[in-house]
């Protein structure tokens, strides 16, 4: 006689261990020494009710996940204000409690997803900045590092990208009246180095980057440009420059994982324009 169980769906007996145990399998780069694609918080044998991803794990995030029932969220960047996630220095605080205990009130599960990503080629946060603009066609060699975009201004080319990547306050250094073909990609915090390196090479006219210290990239940027070279910054701020690559993460999990509800959860610009102040339903 042969014995009949009742059929459970996969996604019910799928714990947060396993599902970034897939998660990482799924994306195979190896993880450098000292990776900070941990849990953060969390119990790894919870359930996983649903997956969020997102460039940060946000108050406003947390609770928007909460709300659509997804506790396992998937974040970019840190938790807790400091790459390594250390919380010593936050011990006593009252902003660190306050999101450590509704993480924990809520039986969520964090897991930074980082190291990994920027490990795989091509770097799906770049691909996901490309695709966000619509230059997949100007990719140089198929790199999203650098691209020959059809021929405009700097001034033309910024307001098409804050257009296109909702983003009312990013910076510009440069001759607004710059001619642009040539544009390299830094998403996030590449470094002045690598910034520095990329603007550099002849080929490129622009660089769109995240973030880096004014005194650094900004002031060699406005040097060049001041010495008549044909050079620009573009700096998008880190949340914006590296958002739309989580919106693919979640595209991508969502063929992994198909019987759990996965959805993308935007952190959003943290700075705003004072022309246009932020509207919050209260």
């Amino acid at each position: 006689m042969i014995a009949v169980f009742p059929l459970m769906s996969w996604a019910q007996n799928l714990t947060a261990a396993e599902a970034i145990a897939r998660i990482q399998k799924h994306y195979a780069a190896t993880l450098p020494a000292n990776t900070v694609d941990t849990i953060k918080v969390g119990d790894p044998s919870t359930p996983v009710t649903g997956i969020a991803t997102t460039f940060l794990d946000t108050m406003d995030v947390l609770r928007e996940a909460d709300r659509r029932g997804l506790n396992l969220v998937i974040s970019h960047e840190p938790t807790f204000y400091n790459h390594l996630d250390d919380p010593a220095f936050f011990a006593d605080d009252p902003v660190y409690r306050e999101k450590l205990a509704f993480i924990q009130q809520h039986h969520m599960v964090v897991f930074r997803f980082h190291d990994q990503m920027h490990e795989v080629s091509p770097d799906p946060v770049a691909m996901g900045l490309v695709r966000a603009l619509g230059w997949q066609s100007y990719m140089d060699s198929g790199s999203p590092w650098q691209l020959t975009i059809p021929r405009t201004t700097l001034l033309a080319l910024s307001r098409d990208v804050a257009r296109k990547l909702n983003a009312p306050t990013l910076r510009v250094v440069g001759n607004p009246s710059l001619p642009i073909t040539h544009v390299a990609l830094l998403p996030g915090a590449a470094g002045s180095q690598k910034q520095i390196l990329a603007l550099r090479s002849d080929e490129v006219d622009v660089l769109l980057a995240g973030e880096v210290p004014e005194w650094e990239t900004v002031e060699y940027v406005r040097d060049a440009s001041a010495q008549g070279r044909h050079k620009a910054l573009i700096l998008l701020g880190h949340a914006v420059s590296e958002e739309a690559g989580m919106k693919q993460c979640a595209e991508d999990l969502r063929a992994l994982f198909p019987n759990v509800k996965v959805q993308f959860v935007p952190a959003g610009q943290p700075t705003w324009n004072p022309d246009h102040p932020p509207i919050k339903n209260k």
